[in-house]
């Protein structure tokens, strides 16, 4: 598994889908940059994420909140006082750790990650906010912070969408943005980053129902990983024992992935209460509550939080559609591919356009059938190389689709379209091409 772990990263780097965060200069530990198929990937994770949660819904409407954030929402929200890890630091090395992320050997020994060391010292509590300085002058009165997760935007503009959108009880409130956490440990490629890009949706219920809505977005975000095709074996649920919730939560549930560093979480399904709406409505001295016209009463709503982390989906989707395999040669042989089973709607490139070669008479033609296809979807023109090699190009990146431009083009009007799985070739008028695929995508 470790080396499924390997192969990714290479394959991220090689291909232009993530790369260490400026590596010419020895790079800076947990930061990563996305390359052209990364942005591509990304944007497409987002947009199925906010198709399902917001377009596909009408109880649920889209915000875009402040990244850097006034001192008073965090210490309202209980962040400053409460969000903290334990860190440890080792006695024989000095490399610091989180605590609740070292684990003891067959022995019942702690040791340390980096040189083996038992010794440790007494852990600390860690605020992982990121501070910053608003204005010109570094003082406390000019402290502000970098949010450390999307909801609070949500929960301090409750009352103004809520009015504005026009929306009755139950209905959600949904962002995707970036946040920033002073991770002790950060690792695992992409996996734990100190600036990361969270899907968060708030999701506001009448007290009493909050448990029942709990476990309807448990299920629904459990389908929706497999709707985009990761594996039902590689999933589970695990409900968070009392003693490890977080300060706001009166119930969570994860769902986890079996990476190749075994079981984490993935993403997260809280049941918030009206802990922050509260906490909120205390410390501004506004009224935060939601007014009931059937029941004729005001209350604070309960709130159901799914959130996932863009990031996070990314290597879960790269990793779940990690596949080497031997595939059938021109020449009646087989030979070692790499395929990105991806789910279509996530495909970086939708259709690649490929002359059979750099003939001056195949170029024009392959150029027109890319600029007929570019239009409807991202795609990539590729005249570079054996044609068998530009499809293991293709299939490497997760492509479903390429179409081939050969000499009979010129005669029929036609071109071949190979499928990525199935390796299936058709042969289709150029006038029918788009149609075709928009069929399939």
């Amino acid at each position: 598994m470790a080396d499924l772990m390997e192969a990714i990263t290479a394959l991220a780097k090689r291909r232009g889908i993530a790369f260490q965060s400026g590596e010419i200069y020895g790079g800076l530990r947990s930061s990563w940059d996305y390359g052209p198929l990364g942005v591509e990937l990304r944007r497409n994770i987002r947009e199925s994420w906010w198709r399902s949660t917001v377009q596909l819904r009408d109880d649920v409407v889209g915000v875009e909140a402040a990244i850097v954030t006034s001192p008073k929402v965090f210490a309202a929200s209980g962040h400053l006082d409460t969000f903290h890890d334990p860190l440890v630091e080792c006695t024989n090395c000095h490399q610091r750790w989180r605590e609740d992320h070292l684990e003891p050997n067959a022995d019942g020994v702690v040791l340390c990650p980096n040189c083996g060391g038992a010794e440790f010292t007494e852990p600390k509590q860690f605020n992982l906010m990121l501070r910053t300085f608003l204005g010109p002058v570094e003082d406390e009165d000019s402290v502000a912070y970098l949010r450390p997760e999307t909801a609070q935007g949500m929960f301090v503009n409750f009352s103004t969408i809520q009015t504005v959108a026009r929306r009755k009880l139950p209905f959600g409130i949904a962002q995707i943005g970036k946040s920033f956490r002073n991770e002790i440990t950060p690792g695992n490629f992409i996996f734990r980053t100190r600036e990361f890009e969270q899907m968060e949706m708030e999701y506001f219920v009448e007290p009493g129902t909050d448990e029942e809505w709990h476990e309807y977005w448990i299920d629904r975000r459990l389908q929706w990983y497999l709707d985009l095709g990761v594996a039902k074996e590689h999933l589970r649920l695990r409900p968070h024992e009392p003693d490890e919730l977080a300060h706001y939560a009166k119930a969570a549930t994860d769902i986890e992935y079996e990476f190749p560093f075994g079981w984490n979480e993935l993403e997260g399904i809280a049941n918030r209460t009206d802990y922050d709406l509260r906490a909120h409505q205390e410390a501004s001295g506004e009224d935060l509550t939601y007014f009931d016209q059937e029941k004729e009463e005001r209350y604070l709503p309960y709130v159901v939080e799914p959130a996932v982390g863009v990031d996070r989906a990314l290597l879960t989707f790269l990793l779940d559609a990690y596949r080497e395999e031997e595939a059938p040669t021109a020449k009646g042989g087989t030979d070692r591919r790499t395929v990105l089973a991806l789910h279509r709607s996530l495909a970086p490139v939708k259709v690649a356009v490929l002359p059979l070669s750099r003939n001056e008479r195949l170029v024009p033609e392959a150029k027109a059938v890319h600029e007929q296809v570019m239009s409807e979807w991202m795609t990539q023109y590729d005249d570079a190389g054996a044609i068998g090699r530009r499809y293991r190009r293709q299939d490497e990146v997760g492509t479903p689709f390429c179409a081939t431009v050969d000499f009979n083009t010129l005669e029929d009007r036609q071109v071949t379209v190979r499928e990525r799985d199935t390796m299936q070739q058709d042969r289709i008028p150029i006038a029918n091409l788009v149609t075709y695929l928009r069929e399939r995508l």
